[in-house]
């Protein structure tokens, strides 16, 4: 076996386990997000801007997304086809920009992301009455919560004449005099915030590993374009 021949094969094997990695990572957030989408089915008919409803879903797309990026990469290793290694190339470039753009956007805007997504919620919360979903989905809410309204339980006083739902006193039924002081958003968001450290840890993992997948899969290209070239 030629040299040339063996460094292709060891970048070929290094790839393969690279994008082993990098599907079983993508399984692993699918799954979170399957874990989250579970655990907040009660606030299904709440917009997609609560928290823990927004990061569910993202972790979904992504999940799903780096798990079809990484069967590429690991079908395109093993059959050393440059039409695949190409295309798991672009989509994994396309992918990483997205996510960089994502968090700097995110990190950048993040002040104004979450008023949107607080007024999202308040004017969700105008159909509360005329809408069994929503309203169990909010009751839902502020019991696990323990919270009210969205920013503050003065929220519901237009909503509700001046008056609050049962669901922001600790006892649940009947009429609420006074209710829980802290606001909902807040509370679901450091819920998230508590719950998933580990993602991000794993997230940053995953992206250490695609850039090295890029890396690899451009030189194993750029290999097999070489050995073709030889042949002819």
């Amino acid at each position: 076996m030629s040299a040339s021949r063996k460094c292709l094969c060891c970048v070929k094997y290094l790839m393969f386990v690279f994008n082993l990695v990098f599907w079983l990572g993508g399984c692993g957030l699918f799954g979170v997000g399957v874990w989250l989408s579970f655990t907040q089915a009660e606030f299904s008919s709440l917009p997609l801007s609560f928290p823990s409803l927004s990061a569910a879903n993202l972790l979904l797309v992504a999940g799903g997304i780096t798990m079809v990026t990484g069967f590429l990469g690991c079908l395109g290793a093993l059959k050393e086809q440059r039409c695949l290694l190409f295309m798991f190339f672009v989509i994994l470039l396309l992918l990483v920009l997205t996510e960089v753009t994502l968090v700097l956007v995110i990190h950048v805007f993040h002040h104004k992301l979450d008023s949107k997504a607080q007024n999202d919620l308040k004017e969700g919360m105008k159909i509360y009455s005329s809408d069994p979903g929503l309203k169990k989905s909010w009751d839902n809410v502020q019991k696990m919560f323990k919270c009210c309204g969205v920013t503050n339980k003065t929220d519901w006083f237009q909503v509700l004449n001046g008056t609050l739902p049962a669901s922001c006193c600790s006892g649940g039924g009947g009429h609420c005099e006074d209710g829980w002081t802290e606001p909902c958003y807040q509370k679901a968001r450091q819920w998230l915030l508590d719950n998933i450290p580990s993602v991000l840890v794993f997230g940053v993992c995953i992206g250490v590993v695609q850039i090295l997948a890029l890396v690899f899969s451009m030189l194993m290209y750029c290999q097999i374009l070489c050995a073709e070239k030889r042949v002819e």
